[in-house]
C-alpha cells in the first residue's frame, strides 16, 4: 500500500486523502479530551478562542498560553458540547507558550495519557484537532527533529502542516498517548510544525514563589495552590500583599479545604476575619482560632499563636472596646496555657510583653529574665529586661544600665548598625544616672557603628551630654554640626547661644540667639539669653528690654533677672 497524506483543512472535518483510510482505533474516544476555549476580558467580551486537551480524569488540562493573556475568566466547551468553566491556573510559560489549568468536574471527563517515553526521529504522529462530530477527523505525519529543553522535556519540528485551527491540539503517538502540543506557527506556508512535549507541559506548577511571577500574573483568573503543603504556606503569604481582602479569603478558603488539617491556615484566616472590623467577621475568628487549637499537635505552640493574635488585636485598637472577651487577660490566660505545656523562651517573651502591656512591670521583668535563662536570649531580651527595670517604681538605674551591658555583650566591637540601637539607649540611661563622661562613650560607639549617618537630633543629645562633663569643644562641634544639618531649627541656634554663653563667649552668644530670634519670634529663652548676655557686655538698656520681652513671654526665669538688675 502507498504512502497516503493526510491533509486537515479545517477543524471538524473529515480525513482526506487519495485513499480510504480508517483513523486508528483510540482516535474517536481520544478526541472527547479535545476541547474548544473560551477567554473573556474584564468587560465579559470574547478575548480569544483555541484548543485546548485534558490530561487527567480530575480536569487538568493544557492549552496555549496566548489565550489565556489578559483573560479575567475562561470556559471550555467539550466535544460532546458542554461548557465548563475555567477554575485555577496551575503553570504557565510564556517563552513556550503553554498554560496548565484545571476545569470544573464533568460526570466523566475523558483524559488523554501523557506518553511515558520521548518520541523518536521518524515516528508516525497524528494531530487530532477539537471536533463536534462524532467521526474523528485529523492529520498525520513524522517527527524530524527533537530538542531537549529540560530534564525529560522535549521540543519538536514535525513533518507536517498544521494551521491556526490546531494550535494546542493534541500530538499522538500510534499508541494512542498523546506527545505534545502544537504551537503557532509563525509561518503559514511552511511544511514543518512545531509542538512542545507534553512533559514539559504537564511539569508546570504553583510554587512558593508564583505571587510574583509576572506571566502567571497577566491572567486574572485565580491560581491554584502549590502541591507541596510548605510552598502552599510560603505562596499563602507571598499572595497576602498582591490580592484584594476578599480575593486573599478565597484563597485562604482554598487552602484550608486542601489542607484541612493545617492550623495555620485558620490562624491566617482569623486574621483576615478580624481585618473586616465588625462583630460578624470576629465571631468567625473566634470560630477559626478554635479549631486551630483543635488540630494543631501542639498544643503549647496553638495557645502561643492565640495568645499572640489576641495580644496585637488589643494594642491594635488604641483604648476602644474589645470584641468579646478579646482583652489582654484572655491572651495572658492563653499564653499561661502554653507555658503549661512547654517553658519555651519564646513564650516567656509574649507573656512579658502582655504583662509590659498591662503596665505590670514586676511580672513583666520576671518574664523576660526567665527569657533571659533561656536559649533564646538575646540582645532584645536583655533590652526589654533593661527597659521595664526603669519602670518598676524604687528600681535602680544602675540595674537597668547592667542589663544594657548585657545586650551590648552580644555584640563584638567593633559595632555595627546591629549593636547601635542598644548603645543609643545605655548611653541614655548613663546620661540620666549622670554618668556623663561615660555616656557620651556611649553616643561615640554608636555613632561610630553607624558609620556617621546619624540624625541632627543625635548632635544635639550628645552635645548635651558634653556640656555636662566640661567638653566645651567638642559641644560647640556638635552644635554647630545640628545646624549644619537643620539650620531652621531655632532650638538648635538657642543650644549654641547657651553653649557660647556658658564659655564667655559674648559675640558668639548673640550672634546665635539673634538668628533663633529670627527664626521664632516667640522664643522666650532666646530673648532672656540675649538680655542677660547684654546686660554683662554692659548694654543694659537693650539687656533689660529683651528680658521684658521674655517675660511678656511667660518666662518666669527672666522675671528674676529683672528683679535683680533693677537694684
Amino acid at each position: 500500500m502507498g504512502k497516503i497524506t493526510l491533509v486537515l483543512t479545517c477543524c471538524g472535518m473529515a480525513f482526506q486523502t487519495g485513499m480510504a483510510q480508517e483513523p486508528p482505533k483510540w482516535a474517536n474516544k481520544a478526541r472527547k479530551a479535545v476541547f474548544s476555549v473560551i477567554t473573556y476580558n474584564k468587560e465579559n467580551q470574547i478575548l480569544n478562542t483555541g484548543n485546548g486537551f485534558y490530561i487527567d480524569e480530575n480536569g487538568t488540562a493544557v492549552s496555549d498560553y496566548t489565550l489565556f493573556k489578559g483573560a479575567e475568566r475562561a470556559v471550555v466547551v467539550t466535544a460532546d458540547g458542554k461548557e465548563l468553566p475555567v477554575e485555577y491556573i496551575l503553570g504557565a510559560n510564556d517563552m513556550y507558550d503553554v498554560v496548565k489549568f484545571k476545569t470544573a468536574a464533568d460526570k466523566k471527563i475523558v483524559a488523554l495519557q501523557p506518553t511515558s517515553r520521548p518520541g523518536a526521529v521518524s515516528e508516525t504522529v497524528y494531530v487530532l484537532p477539537y471536533s463536534t462530530q462524532k467521526a474523528a477527523s485529523g492529520t498525520h505525519g513524522t517527527i524530524s527533529k527533537i530538542d531537549t529543553i529540560s530534564n525529560n522535556s522535549f521540543y519538536y519540528t514535525l513533518n507536517m502542516k498544521t494551521g491556526e485551527k490546531t494550535v494546542s491540539c493534541p500530538v499522538m503517538n500510534a499508541e494512542g498517548e498523546v506527545v505534545g502540543l502544537v504551537q503557532k506557527n509563525s509561518d503559514k506556508e511552511s511544511t514543518s510544525s512545531y509542538a512542545i512535549g507534553i512533559g514539559y507541559a504537564k511539569s508546570l506548577s504553583i510554587t512558593a514563589l508564583s505571587a510574583n511571577d509576572f506571566t502567571l500574573n497577566t491572567i486574572g483568573i485565580k491560581k491554584g495552590l502549590p502541591e507541596d503543603e510548605s510552598q502552599a504556606l510560603v505562596y499563602l503569604y507571598m499572595s497576602s500583599s498582591n490580592l484584594s481582602k476578599e480575593e486573599y479569603l478565597n484563597l485562604l478558603n482554598e487552602f484550608i479545604q486542601q489542607y484541612p488539617k493545617n492550623s495555620e491556615g485558620y490562624s491566617r484566616r482569623a486574621i483576615c476575619y478580624i481585618g473586616y472590623g465588625d462583630d460578624a467577621h470576629y465571631a468567625l475568628a473566634e470560630k477559626d482560632l478554635q479549631t486551630m487549637v483543635e488540630v494543631n499537635e501542639n498544643k503549647g505552640d496553638a495557645y502561643y499563636n492565640l495568645s499572640k493574635l489576641l495580644y496585637n488585636y488589643v494594642l491594635g485598637l488604641q483604648g476602644a472596646k474589645p470584641y468579646g472577651d478579646w482583652t489582654m487577660e484572655r491572651a495572658l490566660k492563653e499564653i499561661n496555657t502554653a507555658l503549661e505545656n512547654d517553658k519555651q523562651g519564646l513564650y516567656y517573651q509574649l507573656q512579658g510583653d502582655i504583662y509590659f502591656a498591662m503596665q505590670k512591670y514586676p511580672e513583666a521583668f520576671a518574664s523576660y529574665e526567665a527569657v533571659n535563662r533561656s536559649p533564646l536570649a538575646s540582645a532584645a531580651s536583655f533590652y526589654a529586661a533593661a527597659k521595664t527595670k526603669e519602670l518598676i517604681e524604687g528600681a535602680s538605674k544602675k540595674e537597668a544600665i547592667a542589663l544594657m551591658d548585657s545586650a551590648v555583650a552580644k555584640y563584638n566591637p567593633p559595632y555595627g548598625k546591629e549593636a547601635a540601637p542598644y548603645l543609643y539607649e545605655r548611653a541614655r540611661m548613663k546620661a540620666e544616672d549622670k554618668q556623663f563622661r561615660e555616656a557620651v562613650v556611649d553616643y561615640n560607639l554608636f555613632h561610630d557603628a553607624m558609620m556617621g549617618q546619624v540624625s541632627s537630633d543625635f548632635y544635639f543629645i550628645r552635645e548635651q551630654a558634653e556640656m555636662q562633663c566640661r567638653m566645651y569643644q567638642q559641644a560647640i562641634n556638635d552644635i554647630n554640626k545640628a545646624i549644619e544639618m537643620e539650620p531652621k531649627n531655632a532650638e538648635y541656634w538657642v543650644e549654641k547661644g547657651s553653649v557660647h554663653l556658658r564659655v564667655n563667649q559674648p559675640e558668639e552668644t548673640v550672634k546665635a540667639l539673634n538668628k533663633a530670634i529670627e527664626l521664632d519670634a516667640k522664643n522666650a529663652a532666646a530673648y532672656r539669653m540675649l538680655g542677660y548676655c547684654q546686660v554683662q557686655q554692659g548694654k543694659k538698656k537693650e539687656g533689660m528690654a529683651n528680658l521684658e520681652k521674655a517675660v511678656e513671654l511667660g518666662d518666669t526665669v527672666a522675671k528674676n533677672l529683672i528683679e535683680k538688675y533693677k537694684k
